[in-house]
């Protein structure tokens, strides 16, 4: 029996727009709730959320029965954390502050097993394996994963070429906050320098035969994203999205009359 298909990987290899929701607040309910939405995709967030192993190893178990694909960003690209994260079952990672070609190639290592990489053999004792009843597991998971790295400095997107010709590079994501913050544009993905780092690394991606993949908080942004070849694309996150409904919610509610003073009269 091979690794599960990872189903996100193949839609986007047809070249297919693959939606998906920024999950941080580490909540198993939450990320059930978004999985039943409709997105393609969930990305549990443990560089800016507050997630550990066990909160997201909770949160695949309630996504596991969504159709939305589970994506993980992990805080930093080490390859303990990176072998933990893949252990939990995880496919498909997003990985920050990928700066060169070397670090690229040592989190593609990373991420699958000799022949390709340097993944650490311990696959019969976790959940990605069954616990062991995925037999062939370890020669069939590589073809399976598929690796982002996060494009948000000026030094990569100086390198950004070198960085999506590295094999077992599936897809660069562009960060425009980072990004904009890192050119002296702190608040301001939208400055015209940023957006041509952003359209030059979108670019990379295209001539190198990679994914290109973003997030924005604007729906109206999404068309014109699309337009520039994303295909990964984050709707917003789960924190922004409950914080506009509840204040939404409270807009609406019944306003004391002022002329009584706050006073309700039958």
């Amino acid at each position: 029996m091979p690794a599960p298909r990872n189903t996100l990987k193949a839609a986007l290899t047809r070249g297919e727009m693959q939606s998906g929701l920024w999950l941080a607040m580490a909540s198993p309910v939450g990320a059930e709730l978004a999985g039943n939405a409709g997105f393609d995709w969930c990305l549990i967030d443990a560089e800016h959320g507050p997630n550990t192993l066990t909160t997201i190893m909770a949160q695949l178990q309630s996504l596991a029965g969504t159709r939305a694909q589970p994506v993980v960003r992990v805080p930093y690209g080490e390859d303990w954390i990176l072998k933990q994260v893949l252990d939990l079952g995880v496919q498909t990672l997003v990985v920050p502050m990928v700066n060169s070609a070397d670090q690229a190639r040592q989190v593609a290592a990373a991420v699958r097993y000799p022949g390709q990489g340097v993944r650490g053999m311990g696959a019969v004792l976790s959940r990605a394996s069954g616990y062991g009843e995925i037999v062939d597991y370890v020669t069939s998971a590589n073809d399976e994963i598929c690796l982002f790295v996060q494009i948000e400095s000026a030094e990569a997107v100086a390198n950004v070429a070198e960085i999506a010709a590295v094999e077992g590079v599936d897809g660069l994501f562009v960060g425009p906050a980072d990004l904009s913050a890192d050119m002296g544009h702190v608040g301001a993905p939208h400055h015209p320098e940023v957006q041509a780092a952003i359209a030059r690394a979108y670019a990379a991606a295209d001539d190198a035969g990679k994914f290109a993949g973003t997030i924005t908080f604007d729906a109206a942004e999404f068309d014109g994203l699309a337009a520039q070849g994303v295909r990964f694309l984050g709707l917003g996150g789960d924190v922004h999205v409950l914080r506009r409904a509840l204040v939404a919610l409270w807009d609406q509610r019944p306003q004391p009359d002022r002329e009584s003073g706050g006073r309700r009269h039958r």
